[in-house]
């Protein structure tokens, strides 16, 4: 995340049969039989293996100046890292350069094949760090989910109703640049068709809250329901509006919603009652800093929101 002005079922190819009620029936005649409906059940991220993609994260940036920055040679062997994981699970994959602040910079847009290409669901994250660490948590941890769920697709062989398109965006630290370039270029005919983009910056904090956008009603309520089903209570993320990737989608009128486990907010007493953890300490304390490494991760809150990503997912392009 940029810095602001100031400071489920256990398989993945499990169906559940809904039935449809039917309008009304010829008087006299027996009931027509209610016709089936097969939903997709999203399945269980692995933790385990959200935590791998960290770990390799990690290691591309000890390989390279200790970050994963724009316009650093970190950064793209990030963007490759994830390119040969979609490549070889059936992905279309496209890389998209500009330029910023004298550097060549980079996204990468992954598509599923099939689904309705006039109904798009979209789901992104920044790949990008600061140039003073890492950037596990911000935001390899986003980043991590949103491949693992990818690839929790292609293992599925998941054909959703309409299309499915995944992004990591380059250079959101310096300003939300590479998902700016990106909605800029899109003509207003393809913006229209994309019917929701999902947002996922920073979601394994060490002091995690969890926190839904309140944007487009309908994600909302996805994230909220997903949670809710879980007992855990959420709260509207206020701390990074306006400052993730999902602004420029916001702001041409594509409906947005999104994830987030908090930054360099203090968490409350209140907060700490519901969710646990530390109040009077920041969400992370590593926020833009050297130690956002892989230790810098809570476990729980990176598994339970990496279900979530895949949940909305599910729930989203199914109809």
């Amino acid at each position: 995340m940029k810095l602001s002005v100031s400071g489920r079922a256990s398989t993945a190819g499990l169906v559940v049969a809904v039935m449809l009620l039917t309008g009304g029936s010829i008087a006299g005649a027996a009931p027509a039989p209610a016709p089936e409906v097969t939903v997709a059940v999203a399945p269980d991220i692995p933790l385990a293996n959200v935590k791998a993609h960290l770990t390799q994260l990690q290691s591309i940036a000890t390989a390279n100046g200790g970050n994963r920055a724009h316009g650093r040679a970190g950064y793209r062997a990030s963007l490759d890292y994830v390119k040969a994981k979609l490549d070889a699970a059936g992905y279309t994959t496209a890389i998209q350069q500009f330029t910023s602040s004298s550097r060549t910079g980079y996204n990468l847009i992954a598509d599923w094949p099939g689904g309705d290409t006039n109904k798009v669901v979209m789901a992104g994250s920044h790949l990008d760090s600061v140039s003073a660490g890492a950037g596990i948590n911000d935001n390899g941890s986003g980043s991590a989910a949103v491949l693992e769920t990818a690839l929790a697709v292609s293992r599925a062989g998941y054909q959703p109703t309409k299309h499915l398109r995944f992004a990591w965006w380059g250079a959101e630290e310096l300003g939300l640049v590479g998902s700016r370039y990106y909605v800029n270029n899109l003509s207003s005919t393809n913006r229209a068709k994309i019917s929701g983009y999902l947002n996922f910056d920073m979601i394994g904090s060490p002091n995690p809250g969890y926190f839904v956008y309140d944007d487009d009603p309908a994600i909302e309520k996805t994230f909220k329901d997903y949670f809710a089903g879980l007992g855990i209570a959420t709260e509207i993320e206020t701390e990074g509006d306006g400052r993730s990737d999902h602004a420029p989608f916001k702001n041409v009128g594509v409906p947005v919603g999104g994830l987030f486990s908090g930054a360099d907010y203090v968490k409350t007493a209140a907060q700490a009652a519901k969710w646990g953890g530390t109040s009077g300490q920041a969400f992370d304390r590593c926020y833009h800093s050297s130690c956002d490494s892989t230790s810098n991760i809570n476990d729980t809150a990176l598994d339970r929101n990496s279900d979530a990503v895949a949940y909305a997912v599910w729930q989203l392009s199914a109809s």
